[in-house]
Formats: structure tokens, C-alpha cells, sequence
């Protein structure tokens, strides 16, 4: 949303009909946007949410119950948040688009590629 990382040239690439986020997304956004108080980031947020799709995890409970205990088992958890966003690409059959490839990448089946270049 800040035009960091030549973002909005990748999404444009994919096509914007081909990006989709996550409820979980949208509410981490959101409460982001909220935290800062200041209404410029709320109405830019909001209007970015907007632009895509908002996939519902309504679908994936068992698929993250079943995630997370496997990843409790190994000794990997990670976030609820992180698994139940995983676990919506995985079950939507989806490329997770990410930064945070470290902890992702234990979600079993996922696709993941990472749009950020730093320099």
C-alpha cells in the first residue's frame, strides 16, 4: 500500500482478479490501519481491502486444528494467525505471497513465493 518493493507492478502483473487475501489479512490490516489513528492509513486500507477478493476461513478450521498440532508436534509452531492464512492458500489451492517464507514454509503443501526484493 506504500508503494514499497514495486508491489502494485506484481499484482498488476498476476492480475489483480488472481490476488486474493484472507480474512485474517483483511483484520491484520485493518487493526494496523486503526492503531495508527490516523484516518488517511483507515480510508487507504479499507480501499485496498476492497480491490480483492476476501477469502473467508470458514473452510479451513478442521485443515488448521489438523496444521497446527502437527506443527505442535514437531516442535515448529507458528502463529494462529500464519497457519489459518496458510492454511486458506493451501486449501484454495493458491501461491501464498509472502515475506515471512521462514515460518510459512512449515504449512504442509504450501506454495509460497516472495515478492519483496531488498536490496
Amino acid at each position: 500500500m506504500k508503494g514499497k518493493f514495486a508491489l502494485d507492478k506484481r499484482i498488476m502483473q498476476a492480475g489483480v482478479e488472481n490476488c486474493f487475501i484472507s480474512e485474517i489479512t483483511a483484520a491484520e490490516l485493518l487493526y494496523g490501519a486503526y492503531h495508527s489513528k490516523n484516518e488517511r492509513h483507515i480510508s487507504e486500507t479499507k480501499q485496498f481491502i476492497s480491490e480483492f477478493a476476501v477469502i473467508p476461513i470458514t473452510n479451513i478450521i478442521d485443515d488448521f486444528a489438523q496444521q497446527k498440532d502437527s506443527l505442535a508436534d514437531s516442535g515448529q509452531i507458528i502463529d494462529d494467525f500464519d497457519i489459518m492464512i496458510g492454511m486458506t492458500a493451501v486449501k484454495n489451492n493458491f501461491v501464498m505471497v509472502t515475506d515471512n517464507v521462514k515460518h510459512l514454509s512449515r504449512i504442509s503443501g504450501i506454495q509460497i513465493e516472495n515478492w519483496i526484493e531488498r536490496k
